[in-house]
């Protein structure tokens, strides 16, 4: 039979970390890596007592076990965490892929049988993601694939900042690879994997599958992260600008440090409106255009099945 299986380096309250472990068991997982990125005896209580869950404490011993000195950056965290998870001994599962606490799975059948229906001459299928509305939590903002349409489209869904915002996501367009396992030698990164000097080796595009990625929540929750993701993640400034530099292009840093010097908060509120907020006239738009995805997470209640004695 065909398992599967995930890693994530999490760093985020427990109710989070295990309506991300829930998730994934209901989808059915075969196993789940999940390590520590600091300390949560709540979290790390749970996770431990599920047969299907691996956890691990990011302490100083575990980077002593890795060999490394612990990377000052979270990126190079994960890289490190991941390809470790890979290589373990036996190789748990038949697949594996990574990815964050704020991304979810979510095929359009069993997960399971999106793997199998792959020829053998895959071995990292990618899985395109579906940015969060800012709402209930149950619409998403589907991805605009490359090419000559793609500006126009994000021109008119967001017709101030569109320009400057890379298919019209916050965050990352690339999407997650599932990877096969037993592949050497395999190091593996955010976005993409490297056999040698050998990108994504028999890669495909997985049908049928959405990353959702919970990239805002609401006001609160997008301010709050504001401040580091300018600094250290998605909006940092060496991310390269959405349209050339010759083409008036401006990295995300630059357009989002430019609205906070002249319109201050204000300002980085009307941004977050029209790029994250569900409203009706983006809503209407998004589904105009075959963008707009209804979906259901209903974390509660799966946290309640997996995990009820930390509820």
């Amino acid at each position: 039979m065909t398992t599967w299986g995930l890693v994530a380096t999490i760093k985020a309250p427990a109710r989070e970390i295990l309506d991300f472990a829930a998730h994934h068991l209901d989808l059915g997982a075969h196993r789940l890596f999940i390590y520590l990125d600091a300390p949560n005896p709540e979290a790390q209580a749970a996770l431990k007592a599920h047969p299907k869950i691996r956890v691990f404490s990011c302490d100083d011993g575990h980077w002593r076990r890795l060999g490394v000195k612990r990377p000052a950056k979270h990126q190079a965290r994960q890289t490190a965490n991941a390809t470790d998870a890979y290589h373990r001994k036996g190789h748990e599962v038949d697949w594996l892929i990574h990815i964050d606490v704020d991304e979810f799975l979510w095929p359009d059948g069993p997960m399971t049988e999106r793997l199998v229906s792959l020829p053998q001459t895959v071995n990292c299928a990618r899985i395109r993601p579906a940015e969060a509305l800012a709402g209930d939590g149950t619409l998403f903002k589907g991805f605009i694939p490359s090419g000559p349409s793609r500006d126009a489209i994000v021109a008119r869904l967001y017709p101030r900042f569109g320009p400057h915002v890379k298919g019209g996501f916050l965050s990352h367009l690339a999407g997650k690879l599932f990877v096969r396992t037993g592949l050497e030698p395999l190091v593996v990164k955010i976005h993409n994997v490297f056999q040698g000097d050998r990108m994504n080796p028999g890669e495909t595009e997985l049908p049928g599958t959405l990353l959702l990625h919970r990239h805002a929540k609401n006001w609160e929750d997008w301010i709050a992260a504001f401040r580091y993701r300018l600094a250290h993640g998605s909006y940092r400034a060496e991310l390269a600008p959405a349209r050339p530099r010759d083409k008036g292009g401006l990295t995300l840093h630059e357009v989002l440090r430019e609205i906070e010097t002249s319109e201050g908060e204000a300002g980085l509120r009307a941004f977050y409106d029209e790029m994250c907020a569900d409203t009706p006239a983006l809503r209407g738009a998004l589904e105009a255009d075959g963008l707009l995805h209804r979906c259901d997470l209903d974390l509660d209640a799966k946290r309640r099945k997996h995990f009820p004695d930390f509820c």
